[in-house]
C-alpha cells in the first residue's frame, strides 16, 4: 500500500497547551505547533529562519513528501557510529531495487576525517550494511541501514564494537543469550537546559514525575508517543516505555533480542528518536548525568539471562554468573560508557538509584545494588538478572559482549 501524505502525521505532534514564561518550553511549541499555527510561513522573518532551525515549515515539507516516489527508486539512508562512539551520522543513497537484506546493498564510504575516524590524507571510511529496517520518516519502501565501520586496511574502526560481539556470540552461541536494555535519556531545549524546565530556576523536587501525567509533570510526551510508534513501524523490537524520575527524562525498553540484535536495534532506535526530536525542535541527550545535584541520573539498564537462566531452577546459574561479575568490576566499569568509566563517575555515586563505582554489589530488588535480582525471579528461581551499571551513553555491543564473556566463557 502507498505511503500515503496521512502517514507523515505520525511523526508531527498536535498543539501543546501553553504554560507560563517560565516555563513554557519554546522549542516545543515553535517545532510542534507550526502545522496547526494562525501565523503563516509568510509572516516568518529572514532573520528568524536563520537563527532557529526549528521555524522550518513542516506544512511546506509534507508538500514535497507527498509527491509520488518513483517505483524503481528506493532511498537507503546508511546509519553509523562516529568517532565519538556515542553520536551517529548518516546520508542516504538512491537504489533501483528494494533490498530484503543488508547484504544486497553495495558497501559505501564516507569522509572518515569529518568524523573523528581518520587523517585527512587517508580519509576513505566503509559502510558495511549489516542491519535493515523500514524508514519511518520516509515511508514506503525506503530503508535505514546500519552499517559497521572499515578502515581502508579493511580493520574495524575504534568504535566498531560490533565486530568483538559477534565473535563473542559464536562462541556463546549454545547458551542462547537474550537481552533487554531500558534506555533512559533527557530532553534538551537548544540552549541545553532540559525541556519544559523553568529559565529563571527549577522544577519542584522530584517523587511526582516517575510514570507521572500532567502538564506540569511530564514534559514533551508528544516526542515519546512519535518514536515509540516510529520504532514499532521501523520493525524494532521496543517492548515499552515511561517517564522517568527527573522531570524531562524518559526511559523506552528494547528487547528481549538474541545476542547482536540488542546492539543494532538499540542504535537504530537511538537514531529514530535524534530525527524526531529534532523535527521538533528539540535536544536529545544520552548524558549520563544530565543535571548535577539531587537529580537522577540516567542509565542503560541490561537484562541477561542464559537459556540455562531461564529453565526451572536457573536461579543457580544467575548467583553464578553475579559470582563472575563480582570478580570483574574494573573490566565491566571501562566498557559501560564510552570514556572507559569517567562518564560513570558521576553518575555511579552510590545515590539516585545507583550503586558505587568502586563497589559491586548484587540484592534482590535493590535498585541501589550494581546488580538487582527482580522479586518475581527469585519467588519463582528462574529468569534474568538486571546490571544496573551501563550509563545511557554507552555501547550496547560493548554491553552484550562484556557480558557475554565473562558469564558464558568465563573470560
Amino acid at each position: 500500500m502507498p505511503f500515503v501524505t496521512a502517514s507523515f502525521t505520525l511523526i508531527y505532534p498536535t498543539l501543546v497547551r501553553d504554560r507560563t514564561a517560565s516555563q513554557r518550553p519554546t522549542c516545543f511549541t515553535k517545532a510542534s505547533s507550526l502545522f496547526f499555527s494562525s501565523r503563516s510561513a509568510k509572516q516568518k522573518t529572514a532573520d528568524s529562519m536563520a537563527s532557529d532551525p526549528s521555524n522550518l515549515c513542516k506544512q511546506t515539507l509534507l508538500k514535497y513528501m507527498s509527491l509520488p516516489q518513483p517505483s524503481d527508486k528506493v532511498q537507503c539512508t546508511y546509519v553509523w557510529i562516529d568517532g565519538t562512539g556515542e553520536n551517529l551520522r548518516s546520508k542516504t543513497k538512491t537504489v533501483d531495487f528494494v533490498p530484503n537484506k543488508p547484504s544486497e546493498l553495495p558497501v559505501w564510504d564516507y569522509d572518515g576525517s569529518s568524523t573523528y575516524q581518520a587523517e585527512g590524507s587517508n580519509s576513505d571510511v566503509y559502510l558495511h550494511p549489516v542491519a535493515l529496517y523500514k524508514d519511518p520518516f520516509r515511508g514506503g519502501d525506503n530503508k535505514l541501514v546500519l552499517c559497521e565501520t572499515y578502515r581502508f586496511n579493511k580493520k574495524p574502526t575504534d568504535s566498531n564494537k560490533r565486530c568483538s560481539m559477534v565473535e563473542a556470540m559464536k562462541k556463546a552461541a549454545d547458551e542462547i543469550p537474550w537481552f533487554g536494555l531500558e534506555q533512559e535519556y533527557t530532553l534538551l531545549d537548544t540552549d541545553g537546559y532540559p525541556f519544559g524546565w523553568p529559565k529563571n530556576g527549577f522544577p519542584g523536587p522530584q517523587g511526582p514525575y516517575y510514570c507521572g501525567v500532567g502538564a506540569t509533570k511530564a514534559y514533551g510526551r508528544d516526542i515519546v508517543e512519535a518514536h515509540y510508534r516510529a520504532c514499532m513501524y521501523a520493525g524494532i523490537n521496543i517492548s515499552g516505555t515511561n517517564a522517568e524520575v527527573m522531570p524531562a527524562q524518559w526511559e523506552y525498553q528494547v528487547g528481549p533480542c538474541e545476542g547482536v540484535a540488542i546492539g543494532d536495534e538499540l542504535w537504530m532506535s537511538r537514531f529514530i528518536l535524534h530525527q524526531i526530536a529534532e523535527e521538533f525542535g528539540v535536544v536529545v541527550s544520552f548524558d549520563p548525568k544530565p543535571m548535577p545535584g539531587n537529580w537522577n541520573g540516567a542509565g542503560c539498564h541490561a537484562n541477561f539471562s542464559t537459556q540455562p537462566m531461564r529453565e526451572p531452577n536457573g536461579i543457580k546459574y544467575i548467583e553464578e554468573a553475579i559470582e563472575r561479575l563480582s570478580k570483574q568490576q574494573a573490566k565491566h566499569i571501562q566498557a559501560y560508557d564510552p570514556k572507559q568509566g569517567k562518564d560513570n563517575e558521576r553518575r555511579l555515586t552510590g545515590s539516585h538509584e545507583t550503586s558505587s563505582i568502586h563497589d559491586f554489589s548484587a540484592g534482590v530488588a535493590n535498585r541501589g545494588a550494581s546488580i538487582r535480582i527482580p522479586r518475581q525471579v527469585a519467588e519463582k528461581k528462574f529468569g534474568y538478572f538486571e546490571d544496573r551499571r551501563p550509563s545511557s551513553n554507552c555501547d550496547p555491543y560493548a554491553v552484550a559482549d562484556v557480558l557475554i564473556r565473562t558469564v558464558c566463557l568465563k573470560e
